[in-house]
């Protein structure tokens, strides 16, 4: 388009009439080529305005656009960000939640396994004394020992006599 505009605009008037214009054209032929040339020239020159403004409009749009779509990325990257922090807040809770119940099931376990001990130890104890009693006795009765200490462990005192006494 730069061409052809430049072919339009190198008619000048020529200085006189008769007179040969630059390009080698009759001064009064110029005159009438542009005068014939003028509409071409003005559309032209509205056709490239409408261009620019077309094109503007366009780069605007695509500008827009752009904006627009890097705006649908940041809320699209925010709501991935919040959507891994609270995968990672409930995954810590379940965990916490899970670590919660097996400390809990451990120590019922740990305080059923301590109150069966007590009870087998308190159901145990009577008998184990009745036993242990039964084997002192058994003892005594089997070494026909009497209930009196030895002498040896006796306090010093008046002393007995040992056997049946008379």
């Amino acid at each position: 388009m730069t061409g052809f505009r430049d072919f339009l605009t190198r008619f000048r008037p020529a200085a006189s009439p008769g007179r040969a214009a630059p390009s080698g054209v009759p001064a009064d032929r110029s005159a009438e080529l542009r005068a014939e040339l003028a509409p071409p020239l003005g559309l032209l020159e509205q056709t490239e305005a409408e261009a620019r403004s077309v094109r503007e409009r366009a780069d605007a749009a695509a500008v827009s656009r752009r904006r627009e779509a890097e705006g649908q990325a940041e809320t699209i990257v925010a709501a991935a960000r919040e959507e891994a922090r609270q995968v990672r807040a409930r995954t810590t809770e379940q965990v916490l939640r899970e670590a919660d119940g097996e400390a809990a099931a451990l120590l019922a376990e740990t305080e059923r396994e301590e109150a069966s001990v007590r009870d087998r130890a308190r159901s145990r104890t009577p008998a184990l004394v009745d036993r242990v009693l039964a084997l002192v006795l058994e003892d005594f009765a089997a070494d026909e020992a009497s209930i009196v200490p030895p002498e040896s462990h006796r306090a010093p005192g008046p002393a007995r006599p040992r056997g049946g006494g008379s």
